[in-house]
């Protein structure tokens, strides 16, 4: 498959806040950050007024813009859920979220790594998941497929989720985490690897009827209504959420650029 370009006006920096004052985080990434349109989310339980240095393309949304836009709804945007109101009024093709307590991570040599073009070069190159590829990444500069990669699987498939972890405290899962505060990850791996198909949920089977994104997500609530309702009522609130969410989604008009 021939590789896509993308724009810096294609892309949209949301970063939900839940610091007030936004000053070294937004000077960390000032390099990064300058060259996009940012949209930042305070967090509606946060009290204090937003601390953010000049020199940016930035838009800010507070609890009365969620309350305006939303309206009377059971999806919670506290914490750092608010991020996902940014997910909702963004109109730009793709959307890179960045905690605010997260700074740039340094590669081994010390160098600063730009982790937004890193996820635009993922987006931009295709995805391998078919066949396991024991080199990390067959489309980085002066890479190649390892012996025995089937030709015909070589164009990949287009990404459509780039996913980075963090440095320092281990990317796990709460409860993982919480069993482990102390745990620390402090080695940067220069590595980009697709995960093969079958290996992530390979529970979840969806139709081929769900062509869109908003069709998966309610396929998916209505599996986990469906199979996991009854055995705690949690599963039935997170299925009726993921419909509320899609409901909003479509009365916002996301997805729609331009709209």
């Amino acid at each position: 498959m021939s590789q896509a370009s993308i724009k810096e006006n294609e892309v949209d920096i949301v970063i939900g806040a839940i610091h007030p004052d936004l000053t070294s985080f937004m000077n960390g990434w000032r390099s990064v950050f300058s060259r996009f349109h940012l949209i930042i989310v305070k967090d509606p339980d946060l009290k204090q007024e937003l601390n953010i240095p000049d020199g940016f393309d930035v838009d800010v949304y507070t609890k009365s813009d969620i309350d305006r836009v939303v309206g009377s709804s059971s999806i919670s945007f506290s914490g750092y859920s608010c991020r996902y109101f940014g997910f909702l009024v963004s109109r730009k093709k793709y959307v890179v979220s960045i905690d605010d307590d997260c700074l740039p991570a340094q590669d081994s040599t010390g160098d600063f790594v730009d982790a937004v073009a890193q996820h635009i070069v993922n987006l931009t190159n295709p995805a391998t998941p078919f066949f396991f590829n024991t080199l990390y990444d067959p489309y980085c500069k002066g890479a190649d497929f390892v012996r025995g990669y089937p030709f015909s699987l070589r164009t990949g498939v287009a990404c459509a989720l780039s996913c980075g972890l963090w440095l320092n405290l281990a990317d796990y899962d709460a409860p993982t985490q919480a069993l482990k505060p102390g745990e620390r990850n402090a080695r940067y791996v220069d590595a980009v690897l697709t995960i093969p198909t079958g290996t992530l949920m390979p529970s979840v089977r969806l139709p081929r009827t769900a062509t869109t994104a908003e069709d998966c997500v309610v396929e998916m609530a209505g599996a986990i209504k469906q199979q996991l309702g009854a055995t705690d009522p949690v599963f039935a609130r997170a299925a009726e959420a993921m419909v509320e969410w899609i409901r909003i989604w479509k009365a916002v008009g996301s997805g729609s650029p331009g709209k």
